[in-house]
C-alpha cells in the first residue's frame, strides 16, 4: 500500500486560526468572580446584555490582565461611551395580545417563480 493511499501524501489540509475569539479556558479560576457576577447579572436583568455591559468590560479586562486574551482595545470593542445602549425597551407584545398573526393579511396563496 503506498502512503498516498493512506492518506499520507497529496491532499494537505491547510488549518487557520480564526482572527478573534479564540482564547484560553480560565483552568485557575483566576476571572470567576467577574465571570459570576456577570452571568448574575444577566440573569437579574432577563439577559439584556446592556444593562451588564460594565461587568462584561470588567470581565474582559480580566481575561487580557491575566493573559487569557490578547490586549485590545476595549473601545474598539464596543465598550466606548458612544457606543452605549441608549432608549432600549423590551418589546411588550401588545400586537401578538391584540390577535395580530403575522402573514395572516395574506389571502390568496403566493406562486414560487417556477409555478408563473
Amino acid at each position: 500500500m503506498s502512503a498516498q493511499s493512506m492518506g499520507g501524501g497529496g491532499n494537505k489540509q491547510v488549518i487557520r486560526p480564526p482572527q478573534r475569539g479564540i482564547f484560553p479556558l480560565d483552568h485557575f479560576a483566576q476571572c470567576k468572580k467577574p465571570m459570576e457576577m456577570y452571568l448574575q447579572c444577566l440573569e437579574e436583568h432577563k439577559d439584556v446584555h446592556h444593562e451588564c455591559r460594565d461587568l462584561s468590560r470588567e470581565y474582559l479586562k480580566c481575561r487580557m490582565d491575566n493573559g487569557l486574551m490578547s490586549q485590545e482595545n476595549l473601545d474598539k470593542m464596543g465598550f466606548s461611551n458612544d457606543t452605549r445602549v441608549k432608549g432600549a425597551r423590551e418589546y411588550d407584545r401588545s400586537k401578538e395580545k391584540e390577535g395580530f398573526v403575522a402573514g395572516k393579511h395574506i389571502s390568496k396563496p403566493a406562486k414560487w417563480w417556477w409555478q408563473r
